[in-house]
């Protein structure tokens, strides 16, 4: 759990140099639980075994993806990245928990993302000019990225709502619990996330409508929803203003914001804790609970039809509505005078999707390859975006990993949701197990429905986070303690068995787990080197070059190192070895139309014209829509040169690819 907050607060884990030595900590303790834990195979349930069985197939699948990926560094590093998603649910759903701990690992880390919504909530109060916590009006840290914020503060907001209704929790925790989620929606809400505006409903009706206590549950939301809805139209108006780059907002407006927080905070906590005491003096017989079942299902049942009445009453014609939602999806941005949340489903989605389908048709077995969405929107898309990932789940798992990956992935969510369901809903599983495999189930629950219509699967502050929680939701399980012997709990009795198995199995999970370990480590390492040759070619270009060979040989597959040595060159006026760095950068990613781009650039500058003519017509097939591959290869048809130099700094001021 450390692990996991420290990621979720360094750019949410989406960096190598974060999530490569975090994964190998998680191995190095699922080596560590295997060699000190008993824990017989025949206790962990089927399901859960499937669940990482499949998941183990689709990193396996990932990996093998490297062969026909026309980026084999970025099959690498996307198969890397899969596995601290494995180890992570591993670690948490192999062992059977305890409800004490299970919930103490739950509080853990929803209590760093709290700590963090309260750190945001505190600069907004003392900061005089907004736009430098809220950039274009949205809020970035910590993350980086809006809707991945958004994304935390909710995973951690449903795992908090699970608490809200829990008998077993005491009164003063409970209180806390709404407190925290009325400041973890209300920070949310400043990332200004149309994904979360639609995930956060869809999450609520299937916690009502799937898991049991719905009339509690109902009950405990109304305080909730009451003070977020307070605070909203501050928070929505702030963050307009802020993003219309109107003049800023004073110092006293912005406080306001952080004054409706605090106060719904108080309010909700005081209420929920009120009621929960309440339930401690006075607690509800098995005949009052039953009644209060049949209660909560029709209150349920009736709210969610007002809901879809009410909806078509705003909406109107729904057919009408659909065709202006799908146009306005089809449409990409637009300019909105009202606020963003407002403005419709505009976007460059609709292309992006459009590229991963065509990309799926095409490799419709075994997709493209890990992470290899990039070139193929180079080639085919139509907007001035340049995405790395297709921003679905779905379509990522299809148009990179095929079919064959589609089901290893799916088929793992599949077979980990009945072990989740039953710790949720048994009444043979402990109260307080019931509570934290719900609030795991949501979080996890959350990050797939906002991650559908987002690329959350790149950042793994909130990709493991979710496969943890998945996993101490799976850990709760009733059906453990019915599937034989042992069934050891973290921290419970331990059942030695002989030597000898005991070693063979703690051999064989080294090696499972020191391998990916190793390809970890190399990735990271070779990341650090790329990164200390880019601060000191400068002054010390021959260490920057020695680094960038090292990093070259740390990581087999990737093509950058190769590709910053060249960049280096040509900024070092040295267009042969320029040449030379892109053509071996080429080599290993055949498809990268920024080398291909300037190698062109190198041959036209040693005086190579007909080399550079058909190196940039290349360039340009591979990337169509760049106007400066299209301005070199028109220098070299009217008999010019190409200033590398001036190529490559217009390419540094507009970034290579934008996530």
């Amino acid at each position: 759990m450390a692990v996991l907050g420290w990621m979720a607060v360094q750019d949410g884990g989406y960096e190598i140099r974060t999530w490569a030595p975090a994964g190998a900590i998680v191995l190095a303790l699922v080596v560590l639980a295997v060699a000190t834990v008993s824990n017989p195979w025949p206790a962990v349930p089927r399901s859960t075994r499937a669940a990482g069985c499949l998941l183990a197939g689709y990193c396996a699948w990932s990996y093998a993806s490297v062969a026909w990926a026309a980026d084999p560094g970025a099959a690498w590093q996307g198969a890397n990245r899969t596995v601290v998603y494995l180890a992570a649910f591993v670690l948490f759903a192999a062992w059977r928990q305890r409800a004490a701990t299970a919930a103490a690992l739950l509080a853990s880390w929803t209590g760093v993302v709290v700590v963090l919504a309260l750190v945001v909530a505190v600069r907004l109060s003392s900061t005089d000019d907004p736009r430098t916590l809220l950039p274009r009006g949205r809020l970035l840290d910590p993350t980086g990225y809006a809707n991945a914020t958004a994304t935390l503060f909710m995973m951690a907001f449903f795992g908090l709502v699970a608490c809200l209704a829990a008998r077993s929790a005491p009164w003063w925790l409970r209180g806390l619990a709404a407190g925290g989620a009325v400041v973890l929606a209300d920070v949310g809400l400043l990332a200004v996330s149309r994904g979360s505006l639609l995930a956060t409903p869809i999450c609520l009706i299937g916690l009502l409508l799937v898991l049991p206590d719905r009339l509690r549950r109902l009950v405990s939301l109304l305080p909730i929803g009451a003070a977020v809805a307070v605070a909203a139209p501050r928070i929505i108006h702030l963050t307009d203003v802020v993003g219309a780059y109107k003049p800023p907002p004073g110092l006293q407006e912005a406080r306001s914001v952080t004054i409706a927080i605090w106060v719904g905070a108080a309010v909700a906590a005081s209420v929920i804790a009120a009621i929960a005491r309440l339930e401690e003096r006075r607690p509800a017989s098995r005949r009052t609970a039953r009644r209060a079942h049949r209660i909560g299902s029709i209150l349920v049942g009736g709210l969610t039809a007002v809901c879809c009445v009410g909806a078509l009453a705003v909406v109107g014609n729904p057919v009408t509505r659909l065709d202006a939602a799908w146009s306005s999806f089809k449409g990409g941005y637009a300019e909105y005078s009202g606020t963003r949340l407002g403005s419709g489903l505009g976007s460059n989605r609709y292309d992006f999707y459009r590229v991963a389908v065509r990309s799926f048709r095409d490799h419709p077995v075994a997709g493209v390859g890990a992470d290899n969405f990039s070139q193929a929107y180079l080639r085919e898309g139509h907007s001035n975006e340049t995405p790395r990932y297709p921003h679905s789940l779905e379509l990522r798992t299809l148009s990179e990993t095929g079919v064959v990956g589609a089901l290893l992935l799916f088929g793992a969510f599949v077979a980990a949701l009945p072990a989740a369901l039953r710790a949720a809903r048994s009444r043979d599983a402990e109260p307080g197990g019931r509570v934290v495999a719900t609030g795991g189930l949501m979080a996890f629950a959350y990050w797939v429905v906002h991650g559908s219509a987002d690329w959350f699967f790149e950042y793994a502050g909130l990709g493991a986070a979710a496969f943890a929680l998945l996993g101490l939701a799976c850990s709760l399980d009733p059906a453990r303690s019915r599937n034989g012997p042992g069934g050891a709990e973290i921290g419970g009795p331990r059942a030695v068995p002989t030597r000898l198995p005991r070693l063979a199995v703690v051999g064989l999970v080294a090696i499972a787990c020191g391998l990916p370990a190793l390809a970890l480590l190399g990735e990271w390492a070779a990341d650090g080197e790329v990164r200390r040759a880019g601060r000191v070619f400068g002054t010390r270009s021959g260490e920057a070059y020695a680094r960038l060979d090292r990093a070259r040989a740390l990581d087999p597959f990737t093509a950058v190192p190769d590709s910053v040595a060249g960049s280096i060159a040509v900024r070092l006026g040295d267009p042969t070895r320029a040449l030379a760095r892109f053509q071996a950068a080429l080599s290993r990613s055949p498809d990268d139309p920024y080398a291909q781009l300037q190698v062109g650039a190198a041959q036209s500058a040693l005086g190579q014209a007909a080399l550079a003519r058909r190196s940039l017509q290349r360039a340009t097939a591979l990337a169509p829509r760049d106007a400066v591959a299209r301005e070199a290869l028109a220098v070299v048809r009217s008999g010019g040169t190409v200033d590398a130099a001036v190529l490559s700094a217009r390419l540094g001021a507009r970034g290579k690819v934008a996530n």
